[in-house]
């Protein structure tokens, strides 16, 4: 009897041992459900769900099924869940920002979000786009400018093309000068245009006090949402990227993407097709021939230090990167990719009329057809064929015997020639040099007033002709490689 007794306590005193981990571990389940957030709904479009859509928290990205119902949790760090918007359905914005977006930051528990599009009246295979870098307003008169000059003349341009021609933008980084009050001034200039910008974080659209990187775009957040996102129209695959990496010291970062967004974007790209057209919109450019041209180590600020690693992911497509960041113009191509490194729009810092290497203020102007693309540079307040400007015999006077041509959005495919008096004389010679207005313009310490720091640039579109000594007209034409010739002439 006393063993029975004895050894009925141990089995109770047992239990009662077990029972607070017991407790533990189910209190523990129930704090687990309670602090993640899951999140569900539907993609859809009059009332019927699309099947096959890109649904992501930044870390993850699924697909909705065939009703077009997405569920999963949320990645804890999350502060948006998104959608990549498919082909052959309208960019949903608020005054033309784009809201593909939800925000979850702080959530938990369950969350239910549907998104909502609207099918397109018209086929997108064939769209424009057009890419504005570098805004970049310090001061209320910068605003004034950007909407009175680059808003009218983009409009303007629209005119040209066909009614209901689908037209969206890229602001490619650099919205403002740290200045964010005036981010309210770049969302009226672009609801002013009509047209839905998809917005990229530049180094001056940065939180400067953040204590790292991971806390730098908290505002740009606030204003545009996600720093990375992917989007379709017609055959085209866009995506979004945030290159610039804050060092944690103000006005301090480098070309670089985190391991978070590559590993998102292999994600991301799983669902796109190999062989798709891609269109990559970046701030810094991945690579430039500056520091060649200026014989100097690749500067860690203006270039991306792993690009070879956006490169492997992007291998199976055909890749058309859109850069901002050196106000300069220059393109670059290899294999599969071809790099589109924009003048500015604000020029040299709205200072002048032309950037540090003699491209006028401006913003590149993309044609889609399918999966190919055409496209030129839109100088402001120019016709669309101003597309090389001639410089007087001696207006540069390092040159003084010759005649200097800028040619802004030459490539390696355009064809070049030039005419004494309507006789060919073969194609003009290629030389890195300075523009000669910018030189006027910009170059020396009490140039220009309103930002001295400006200086002309080396660049590598300047070309030059040294007419015969009776010769009265030179003539230069220039052929894109789509076969559109553009044409000056100067009397001698």
């Amino acid at each position: 009897m006393k063993r029975r007794n004895f050894l009925r306590n141990i089995g109770f005193t047992g239990g009662i041992f077990a029972l607070p981990s017991v407790i533990a571990e189910t209190r523990a389940a129930a704090f687990e459900k309670q602090d993640q957030l899951v999140i569900k709904g539907k993609v859809k479009s009059e009332g019927k769900g699309i099947a096959g859509v890109s649904v992501t928290d930044g870390t993850r990205v699924y697909q909705t099924n065939k009703s077009g119902d997405y569920e999963f949790v949320v990645n804890e760090n999350a502060d948006f869940v998104y959608i990549s918007t498919p082909a052959g359905y309208a960019f949903t914005h608020q005054n033309h920002i784009p809201q593909f977006f939800v925000s979850v930051k702080g959530k938990r528990g369950n969350f239910s979000h549907d998104f909502v599009l609207e099918k397109l009246s018209v086929d997108d295979q064939q769209h424009n786009f057009v890419v504005w870098a570098d805004t970049q307003m310090i001061s209320a008169d910068d605003c004034v400018q950007l909407k009175s000059t680059t808003v009218p003349d983009f409009k303007k341009l629209m005119q040209q093309y066909p009614a209901n021609t689908l037209f969206h933008g890229i602001g490619c980084g650099d919205l403002v000068w740290d200045k964010f009050e005036f981010f309210k001034d770049y969302k009226e200039a672009i609801h002013m245009t009509g047209v839905p910008f998809f917005n990229v974080i530049g180094n001056h659209d940065m939180d400067l006090n953040s204590r790292t990187d991971d806390y730098s775009a908290e505002t740009f957040k606030e204003q545009f949402g996600p720093t990375y996102y992917s989007f379709n129209r017609g055959a085209i695959h866009y995506v979004v990227l945030d290159d610039v990496f804050f060092i944690g010291t103000a006005k301090k970062y480098i070309g670089y993407f985190t391991e978070t967004q590559l590993a998102w974007l292999e994600r991301d790209l799983q669902f796109v097709e190999p062989g798709t057209t891609v269109v990559v919109n970046v701030h810094i450019p991945t690579f430039t021939g500056a520091p060649k041209r200026n014989k100097k180590e690749e500067d860690f600020g203006g270039t991306v230090s792993n690009r070879k690693k956006l490169y492997a992911l992007l291998a199976p497509y055909k890749v058309h990167i859109m850069s901002g960041h050196t106000h300069f113009n220059e393109s670059w191509e290899q294999d599969n990719i071809m790099e589109h490194n924009h003048g500015t729009v604000c020029g040299a810092w709205w200072t002048g009329p032309i950037c540090g290497d003699g491209t006028p203020r401006g913003y590149g102007v993309y044609e889609v057809n399918g999966s190919e693309i055409k496209w030129f540079y839109k100088s402001t307040d120019k016709e669309v064929d101003h597309q090389l400007r001639i410089y007087p015999k001696g207006y540069d006077k390092n040159n003084p015997e010759e005649l200097a041509v800028n040619i802004w959005n030459w490539d390696t495919k355009w064809k070049l020639e030039w005419l004494e008096d309507g006789v060919s004389k073969g194609a003009p010679t290629q030389r890195v040099a300075k523009d000669p207005w910018a030189v006027e313009l910009y170059e020396g310490p009490a140039l220009p007033q309103k930002h001295k720091f400006v200086e002309p640039t080396l660049t590598e579109h300047l070309f030059f002709i040294k007419p015969s000594t009776n010769a009265k007209k030179v003539t230069v034409r220039a052929t894109d490689r789509f076969g559109k010739s553009f044409e000056e002439s100067i009397l001698l």
